[in-house]
């Protein structure tokens, strides 16, 4: 299928690893202008590096999505390099660390508050001026499962309450901005797993404790296979998720294929949450 996505600007943030991985490399597959948007410069190339050869141009700049300055300096920035930003996918966020509910501190609160949904204000506020004014643009965001099961939000309850309150702005923003055509939809991410360790920076929860918790990547691969996987064995999908299972979703969204879908909520998980 043609998207037509050839020549857009696309800023994907947390475009570093994981899932910012395969959105990017996705985007530039398909010839569109990437900004990957980080705060681990180095990371970002890297990825930035494998786009080298793909029919897209990649640059990277680094930003702190919490910091709206950053933030104005980013879509500023992305526009002397491209042009008006067509797509924004707003894929930044983490837990701070799981533990019990009781037992977490103010301050991951507010970590995961000013990433989760700060982050998420401060890009879409950005662009928003130029797209009302284009009469085009579409935003794409990045949610959890830990929003929609109780059992994904174990140890994580504020990181899903978070997540929850994205799902609920991108349904009142895709009602207020249809009028300007501007559609905004949310991907909701069951268990995505990288190809290789290393495809993730250090600021990355499968870094910090992720990998000691579940194993690297090719032992989760092995467990489920196996049948042995705690969070997959029973999912009528029984294998783990990968960064282009939810690019390729997000292409699709982003294209005029997707032109009369806005506010929608897509889990890419297995089957584990169906509406």
């Amino acid at each position: 299928m043609e998207l037509g996505l050839g020549g857009k600007t696309v800023i994907v943030t947390g475009g570093s690893g994981g899932i910012g991985r395969g959105l990017v490399q996705g985007f530039a597959d398909e010839g569109c202008n990437v900004v990957i948007a980080g705060r681990d410069v180095a990371k970002s190339q890297e990825v930035a590096d494998t786009c080298a050869e793909r029919p897209g141009s990649v640059v990277v700049i680094q930003t702190d999505v919490t910091d709206n300055e950053q933030v104005k300096a980013l879509v500023a920035g992305t526009k002397a390099h491209f042009g008006a930003v067509d797509v924004l996918v707003n894929n930044s966020g983490g837990v701070f660390f799981p533990r019990p509910f009781e037992e977490k501190p103010r301050e991951e609160w507010e970590w995961e508050l000013d990433l989760n949904i700060w982050g998420v204000v401060n890009t879409t506020r950005a662009v928003a001026e130029d797209m009302i004014a284009r009469k085009r643009g579409c935003i794409i965001n990045i949610t959890s499962n830990s929003a929609l099961l109780g059992e994904a939000a174990n140890q994580v309850a504020h990181y899903g309450g978070t997540k929850g309150y994205v799902m609920s702005l991108s349904k009142g923003l895709a009602h207020e901005w249809g009028p300007h055509n501007i559609r905004v939809n949310c991907i909701s991410p069951g268990w995505i797993v990288p190809w290789e360790a290393d495809h993730v920076g250090d600021g990355s929860f499968w870094k910090k404790y992720g990998y000691d918790f579940f194993g690297t990547p090719e032992e989760m691969q092995e467990n489920a296979e196996k049948g042995e996987m705690f969070n997959i064995e029973g999912q009528p999908i029984r294998r783990v998720g990968r960064p282009e299972d939810i690019a390729d979703l997000a292409l699709f969204l982003a294209s005029d294929r997707a032109g009369y879908l806005t506010g929608q909520l897509m889990s890419v998980s297995g089957g584990s949450y169906m509406p």
